[in-house]
């Protein structure tokens, strides 16, 4: 018989690494009582770090993830690791590649990986991401290391869900001009060239210390050259991470900002989410399909009706009963 709810949250206060595997396939899963479970957990975390790593597609950010986890358990620290991989287009399955450039780390007993989808949330990051960092947190994680898709321009979403952002680059392909155009440059906390063994290494680190005395920022992000691939310069990434978090300052107003995204993408999420599965039980979005196919409707007069027939309460109170 499984386990309730109840159940999983005390083992995972006592320890446990499968109720905390179980707890986080349910909540991701949107098992029904899961938000009951997250207003148990909720109270159990704070203690945790998040550290968000981004960058493009092959600046190494899987093995420079894996090395810093290496030194944080080096250090007595208890890490999770939250692997983003792009969801595919047809399955909405997540390709998973960064746990398997990860082997190493997930056999150490004080390192815990997640790979998951971004079931095309913008930005690479959805709301299941913080709630899986929250489940870590209550485990007893004492850093959780975010690891974004790094696709495209729109990885500054990473901000809204971490404590302080690693964006990771690498010579040969403009990365640091890539970055200002993207916005990316504002939400760095530390910069990481990465595969510094390259030739033009040191002008990304110069093109990038350039762009930062162009900015407003007051504090200029540190810029550190690693090899992640052999180890080098990981010790420095880790120190000033540590450093940077140990005299963090957040203002109220960003706080406040944090938690605004949160309650906005949680409810944004649900409330999708049940409207949809309210549209499909009721078969309208069927007959709606075939009449825009045959010519009868459009997209446009379809929604607009539709969203002036919903009675949202009505709706929630349907879900409730569903879920109980």
């Amino acid at each position: 018989m499984p386990k309730t709810w109840d159940e999983l949250i005390s083992e995972l206060q006592g320890g446990s690494v499968l109720a905390l595997s179980r707890l986080i396939t349910r909540v991701e899963n949107r098992v029904p009582g899961w938000i009951d479970a997250m207003q148990k957990i909720y109270p159990l975390t704070g203690s945790a770090r998040l550290v968000g790593i981004t960058g493009s597609p092959g600046s190494g950010k899987s093995t420079l993830t894996g090395q810093i986890a290496h030194l944080l358990v080096a250090k007595q620290k208890k890490v999770g690791i939250i692997a983003v991989d792009p969801s595919s287009p047809f399955s909405g399955g997540a390709i998973l590649g960064d746990r398997v450039r990860m082997t190493g780390v997930s056999d150490l007993s004080d390192v815990f990986v997640r790979s998951m989808a971004t079931r095309g949330a913008l930005g690479g990051l959805n709301q299941s991401v913080r709630d899986v960092a929250k489940i870590m947190d209550a485990f007893g994680k004492d850093y959780i290391l975010i690891e974004t898709v790094g696709v495209g321009q729109d990885e500054v979403e990473v901000v809204r869900t971490a404590d302080l952002v690693i964006v990771v680059c690498i010579p040969g392909q403009g990365d640091s001009i890539q970055a200002i155009k993207a916005g990316v440059m504002e939400i760095a906390d530390l910069f990481v060239v990465n595969k510094a063994d390259i030739d033009g290494a040191d002008q990304v680190a110069a093109d990038i210390q350039w762009m930062l005395e162009l900015g407003m920022k007051k504090e200029k992000p540190p810029i550190v050259e690693t090899i992640a691939t052999k180890g080098e310069g990981i010790n420095t990434v880790v120190e000033k991470t540590m450093e940077l978090l140990q005299h963090q300052n957040r203002s109220d107003s960003w706080l406040d900002e944090r938690v605004r995204e949160e309650l906005v993408g949680l409810a944004s999420k649900e409330i999708v989410d049940i409207i949809k599965e309210n549209w499909i039980q009721n078969n309208e979005l069927n007959l709606a399909i075939r009449q825009i196919r045959e010519g009868k409707n459009n997209p446009y007069s379809v929604v607009k009706k539709y969203l002036a027939s919903l009675s949202l309460v009505n709706v929630f109170e349907q879900q409730s009963l569903l879920d109980h």
